[in-house]
């Protein structure tokens, strides 16, 4: 065993009684183990909150062609009907989904606003008040009063949030300079739902009857995308195919986008595990610094004990055992450096997924918290690996200069 072997007892012993300068040189493993179980949880932690997210609307497929370009309220759209869902195509989605799932036409633009006098900027929804509430949720602290009147609005959560909002309010929809703008008067605020994959941002958009929305902004069942929920998850990718094959006819160019929460979710995976690796990558450079740091104590301490190994060697000592001594030292290092990165990793990397991601619920899972101890396994590793080189030179120094030395 490693406790009762001599030469575990001397490297403990070599620490000890320098153990000022083997803590300075463990901290760089104490940084490089931070930043890289911190770094590694924190994506993690993105990943596993954005699945959550979409998972709420993982029955979902969302129709669309690109976003088709509005102007001011009381004018016409500029682009051309084929870069809309128009009525036709939306008469064939219900065609094939018939009584499978639910279909809600979805009109939208971008616009400046006015709340209070202040301006701001949101998404723009036009949708049959029936439908709101078969995929969105009202706020009930606010009230649970839908879209009845034309004039009637809904609110998204951030926008609630910012601007104080009371119900009553009235927004002025259009650009700030403009001497003349449509108002809407807001009777609801929409529950927060974050990241979703029905390609509707509803915590900071203004949710309208289509049919103020048409009025404003014409484009008449010219819809910049189409929701089908579909009632049985399962039957989605049959769905999706049905729809692909009535829809786009011509396969060079596709009419319609058809997506769910599968693709949008390996893209947002794809890209969280780029930045974190990246990020990562960058926290590993504090293991390399820390590498050269620990080459260096441990080259002094082979110089240090020249005699002591000289010693050593002529009572008999097997090379194999004082390589051995010094590797049992370097491994004592990484060891506490890789302890105490790991007890500041979780403390650190706790604060940092509460402050960036707003919840730690998946803080504790295993795919989040495995990196403190792979963290810890690989600060271990590199000190191990920086004193190879000491230790092979203090097995292979020559006895008789060894006792020579001074």
């Amino acid at each position: 065993m490693i406790k009762g072997d001599i030469f575990f007892s001397l490297s403990v012993r070599s620490v000890r009684l320098n153990f000022t300068r083997s803590m300075l040189a463990a901290v760089g493993i104490v940084i490089g183990v931070v930043a890289i179980a911190s770094m590694g949880m924190l994506g993690t932690n993105m990943q596993l909150e954005v699945k959550d997210q979409l998972a709420s609307s993982a029955n979902t497929i969302v129709i669309s062609s690109d976003a088709v370009r509005m102007g001011p309220p009381g004018t016409t759209p500029s682009s051309s009907a084929s870069t809309t869902i128009s009525k036709t195509q939306l008469n064939k989605i219900k065609t094939v989904v018939g009584s499978s799932g639910t279909i809600i036409p979805i009109y939208s633009t971008s616009s400046q606003f006015t709340l209070s006098s202040v301006p701001g900027r949101a998404q723009i929804y036009g949708i049959d008040p029936d439908d709101i509430t078969k995929f969105l949720t009202l706020n009930e602290t606010y009230g649970s009063t839908n879209i009845e009147g034309v004039n009637d609005a809904l609110v998204g959560a951030n926008i609630a949030e910012q601007f104080d909002l009371k119900i009553g309010s009235r927004i002025k929809i259009g650009s700030y300079t403009s001497t003349s703008r449509p108002e809407v008067r807001v009777v609801g605020v929409l529950k927060a739902r974050g990241t979703t994959a029905d390609g509707v941002s509803a915590d900071n958009a203004i949710i309208v009857n289509d049919k103020w929305f048409t009025n404003e902004y014409g484009g008449k069942d010219k819809y910049n995308q189409v929701n089908v929920i579909v009632n049985d998850i399962d039957n989605i990718t049959a769905v999706e195919e049905q729809l692909d094959a009535k829809l786009n006819t011509d396969e060079k160019t596709p009419a319609v986008r058809i997506r769910d929460a599968t693709s949008q979710l390996e893209t947002a995976t794809s890209t969280l595990s780029t930045v974190t690796t990246f990020i990562m990558a960058i926290g590993g450079i504090s293991l390399l610094v820390a590498a050269v740091s620990i080459f260096n104590v441990m080259m002094m301490s082979v110089n240090e004990r020249v005699q002591e190994i000289g010693i050593l060697l002529s009572i008999g000592t097997e090379r194999g055992e004082v390589r051995r001594m010094f590797l049992y030292e370097a491994f004592i290092l990484g060891l506490l450096g890789a302890a105490i990165g790991g007890i500041c990793s979780l403390a650190i990397g706790y604060s940092v997924v509460d402050a960036m991601i707003g919840t730690t619920a998946f803080f504790f899972q295993f795919d989040s918290i495995i990196y403190v101890p792979a963290a810890m396994f690989v600060g271990i590793v590199v000190c191990v690996l920086s004193g190879l080189y000491p230790a092979w030179r203090a097995s292979n120094m020559d006895p008789i200069d060894a006792l020579r030395s001074e």
